[in-house]
């Protein structure tokens, strides 16, 4: 094993989080999210099952930009002019997204709740 040129095999990796996080807005806007979730887990003291839940609905929504935004690269790429079955890909791809963050919120609602209520003295279910 060339442990050398596996650590250079990460290079393209972060230059991809490098160009996510300075050329695309929602990426950016799920960096800023990632930032309040950081906030509120330490604040709020979550358990270690709740980092993992928390970290996982994290990787999963920057993956699924991720992916995204290489789809809808592609799709520019092979298709510049407007066409309806790029169209829907490209839909499709943002649907993806929508969905992890939307079930990701839920999450961080379900987590952050319940401690936020007993910081409040009321009911935590």
């Amino acid at each position: 094993m060339n442990v050398k040129k596996m650590i250079g095999s990460f290079r393209p990796a972060f230059i991809g989080l490098k160009t996510l996080f300075k050329e695309e807005n929602n990426a950016k806007f799920h960096l800023l999210a990632t930032f309040l979730v950081l906030c509120f887990g330490f604040f709020l003291e979550v358990s270690k099952r709740e980092w993992a839940v928390l970290f996982i609905c994290i990787g999963g929504v920057i993956s699924a930009e991720i992916f995204n935004t290489a789809i809808e690269l592609l799709c520019n790429k092979v298709e510049p002019k407007i066409d309806q079955d790029i169209k829907k890909i490209k839909d499709l791809s943002a649907a993806a997204v929508l969905v992890m963050a939307l079930v990701s919120f839920i999450v961080a609602l379900l987590i952050f709740i319940p401690k936020l209520n007993l910081l409040s003295g009321l009911p935590t279910d």
